[in-house]
């Protein structure tokens, strides 16, 4: 399941080889389902829908994700994530995750500070198991560079210029949770044509997401993406690897 709540936030997430953050966002609502293949089975176990509005020189972003009925007799999810980015870079000023997951309950939140390259983070912490003991913590990150979290990274991944990226350029940005500090790693594999639920097809870029700490040890499995070629970069696809099978994240048109 953690898998599963990873590729939702990632819907999903850079700088220093000359790829430039220049996409304006609208105000605007993208749908996915999230569906379980293993070898003949595929099913839809998910959905999950992100939002974007315009306010002044900030947006305001929330992402929705839940199990279908099916799958809350194994493991429910009622996961919403919100945060606030400044339009100039795509900067982080805030980020909230709310969880309610197989009867327990979490909140991380966390808020950025700037000064000059580096970048400053305060995140709380609280969970409630299902007996309702609960734990809360606190901690401070810091880092320098592109830095963001599970919510605003999907939007810096969408202004960048993959064909740029396609001579064989990786980029890098730092990761805030409420835990732990990770390097993502993107790298384009190159265009291909997609087939979409709908059965229509689409050019896409073929991306490969890469989840690191200090040393390079690996944080998280690796996650393919395919990201629109037109100008909007709308999330096509992302496949997440289980110990059996895969979880696939679609877009609905």
């Amino acid at each position: 399941m953690k898998k599963f709540r990873l590729i939702i936030f990632l819907v999903l997430a850079i700088a220093g080889v000359g790829v430039q953050a220049a996409t304006t966002f609208h105000d605007e609502s993208l749908n996915y389902v999230i569906s379980y293949k293993w070898g003949l089975i595929h099913k839809d176990a998910g959905e999950a829908t992100l939002s974007l509005k315009n306010s002044g020189d900030k947006y305001m972003v929330t992402l929705v994700g839940k199990t279908k009925p099916w799958a809350d007799k194994f493991y429910q999810v009622r996961d919403t994530l919100k945060g606030t980015i400044l339009k100039n870079g795509l900067k982080p000023l805030s980020y909230a995750k709310i969880s309610h997951e197989d009867g327990t309950y979490g909140r991380d939140d966390i808020t950025y500070s700037y000064s000059g390259n580096n970048v400053s983070g305060h995140a709380t912490q609280t969970w409630v198991n299902k007996k309702g003991k609960r734990k809360d913590s606190e901690k401070n990150f810091n880092a320098t560079g592109p830095t963001f979290d599970m919510l605003s990274v999907f939007y810096y991944l969408r202004s960048l210029d993959y064909a740029e990226l396609i001579s064989g350029k990786t980029i890098k940005a730092n990761m805030f949770s409420g835990s732990k500090v990770e390097t993502l790693t993107v790298r384009c594999v190159g265009k291909e044509m997609l087939k979409l639920r709908n059965k229509t097809e689409r050019e896409a870029y073929h991306i490969k997401f890469k989840f690191t700490t200090e040393g390079q040890k690996k944080s998280s499995d690796d996650l393919d993406a395919w990201i629109s070629t037109d100008a909007d970069h709308v999330p096509l696809q992302i496949v997440g690897s289980l110990p059996i099978g895969q979880v696939r994240c679609y877009y609905i048109p």
